[in-house]
C-alpha cells in the first residue's frame, strides 16, 4: 500500500469510526476497541517489512497517519501509535521465529504489540530500566520488576519490554529488549490509571514476579536496548507523538475555523469578517504549519539518516506539545463560551493536549537534547 493511500485509510477510519466515538471514549474511560479494531485490520502492519506481509513503511507514515487519527481521538491515536512502534522495535532485528510468531501477525492485522518501557522510580529516563532479566536452568528467560504506565495494557497480544541484564559475568549496565506475549503466566497487572486527559489509553502498571519467556523472545543480542532505544524506539516514538498532538492541534483549528465562519453577531454579520479573529486565526494556522513542517522534515531528515535527525526528531515533539496546547487555547478564545460547554470537544483537547508535555520524553529533555546534538555532546551525560 503507497504511503498516500494508507493516510487516506487513515482518515477514513478517523472520520466513520474515531470520531464518533471520541467523546464516549473519553467520558467512560473507556479503551477504543472498535477504533483499535478498525485501524489493526487496514493498517496494522505499517511498519513491518514487506518480507513479513508489511507495507514496510518508516517514520513518515507514522507521523502522518498519527496525524489523521489524532484529529479525530488523541486517545485512540496514541494506542495504535504505540502499536507501530513495538512493531518498529519487533521488525528492527527480527530471526525467522520473531517474524512467523509476531510480524506476520501483525501485518495480517491479527496482532496488537505494544511498548511496555516506563518504570516506576525511573521518572522519564524510560532508557535506565531497572526490571531483571536472567536466564533460568533450562536457557529460559526469568523477568522480575514493574513497569508502569503501559499504554494498552491487558488489551495487547504482547508487550516490548526493556530490561537489564544480570549474572556473576554480565557487564554492568547492559540493557536488552524482549517481547512479552500478552498471556504469559504470572504477568499481573494493575487498575487502569484514570488521567486528565488521554483517557481511553488503557494505561495500567504490570508487575512481573519472576515471569518466564521462551529465549527466542529476546530481540536482537543481550545489551542491545540501548541500541534499540536510539535507534528505533525514539524516533517511532517522538513521531508517533508528534503526528497525534499535530492531528489535535489541527482539529482545534478547524473547529475555531468552523465557528467564525458559521457565527454571526446580533446585527447579522459574519464573526469571520473581524479583522481580530483575522489575525488570531491567521497566527494560529501559521503555528500549526511551521510545526508540521518540522515534523515531517524531522521524519524524512531521520529515515535518511541525515544530521538534523536528532535535533529534529526532538525538536518535533517539543515543538508541536507547545503547539497543541496554544492553539486549543487559542481556539477556546475564539469561540467563547461555547467551548466551554463539556459537550464542546475542545475541552477534551485541552486535556489531551496537555499530556504532550509530560510524557516521556519530557519537553525540557528534548530541548536539552537538542542543544546536545548541535553541540556535538553526549546525550546521557551531564
Amino acid at each position: 500500500m503507497e504511503l498516500g493511500t494508507a493516510v487516506s485509510a487513515a482518515r477514513e477510519i478517523a472520520e466513520e469510526v474515531l470520531r464518533p466515538q471520541a467523546a464516549a471514549v473519553d467520558t467512560e474511560q473507556r479503551w477504543p476497541a472498535e477504533g483499535m479494531a478498525a485501524l489493526l485490520s487496514r493498517l496494522g502492519g505499517l511498519v513491518v517489512p514487506e518480507h513479513s506481509g508489511g507495507m514496510g513503511h518508516g517514520l513518515l507514515a507514522v507521523a502522518q497517519v498519527g496525524e489523521a487519527t489524532g484529529r479525530a481521538c488523541a486517545s485512540t491515536s496514541i494506542c495504535f501509535g504505540m502499536h507501530l512502534v513495538g512493531s518498529a522495535v519487533i521488525s528492527a532485528q527480527a530471526g525467522a521465529v520473531q517474524r512467523e510468531r509476531y510480524l506476520e501477525p501483525i501485518a495480517a492485522g491479527e496482532h496488537l504489540t505494544t511498548l511496555a518501557l516506563s518504570e516506576p522510580g525511573t521518572g522519564g529516563e524510560f532508557w535506565l530500566p531497572q526490571t531483571r532479566m536472567e536466564r533460568s536452568g533450562d536457557g529460559r528467560l526469568r523477568l522480575t520488576g514493574a513497569k508502569s504506565f503501559v499504554t494498552n495494557g491487558g488489551h495487547a497480544d504482547s508487550y516490548v519490554l526493556s530490561t537489564v541484564a544480570t549474572g556473576p559475568e554480565t557487564p554492568p549496565g547492559q540493557f536488552s529488549c524482549t517481547v512479552v506475549d500478552g498471556d504469559t503466566p504470572g504477568l499481573e497487572w494493575g487498575p487502569e490509571w484514570h488521567g486528565f486527559g488521554m483517557r481511553g489509553n488503557a494505561s495500567r502498571n504490570l508487575e512481573l514476579p519472576g515471569v518466564e519467556i521462551p529465549a527466542e523472545c529476546l530481540l536482537g543480542n543481550e545489551g542491545d536496548e540501548i541500541w534499540y532505544v536510539f535507534n528505533v524506539v525514539a524516533p517511532y516514538f517522538l513521531m508517533a507523538m508528534a503526528g497525534t498532538y499535530l492531528g489535535v492541534a489541527a482539529a482545534a483549528l478547524e473547529e475555531a475555523r468552523s465557528h467564525l465562519l458559521r457565527r454571526r453577531t446580533r446585527a447579522g454579520r459574519v464573526l469571520a469578517g473581524n479583522p481580530v479573529v483575522q489575525h488570531r486565526l491567521g497566527t494560529m494556522w501559521a503555528r500549526v504549519e511551521r510545526t508540521r513542517r518540522l515534523i515531517y522534515h524531522a521524519a524524512a531528515e531521520a529515515e535518511l539518516g541525515g544530521p538534523e535527525a536528532l535535533p529534529g526528531l526532538a525538536s518535533a515533539k517539543a515543538e508541536i506539545a507547545d503547539a497543541a496546547e496554544a492553539t486549543v487555547n487559542d481556539a477556546l478564545t475564539l469561540v467563547g463560551g461555547i467551548g466551554y460547554g463539556t459537550d464542546s470537544p475542545l475541552q477534551r483537547m485541552l486535556r489531551d493536549a496537555r499530556a504532550a508535555h509530560v510524557m516521556s520524553p519530557v519537553t525540557d529533555v528534548l530541548r536539552v537534547w537538542t542543544g546536545k546534538a548541535l553541540l556535538d555532546e553526549p546525550l546521557l551525560e551531564g
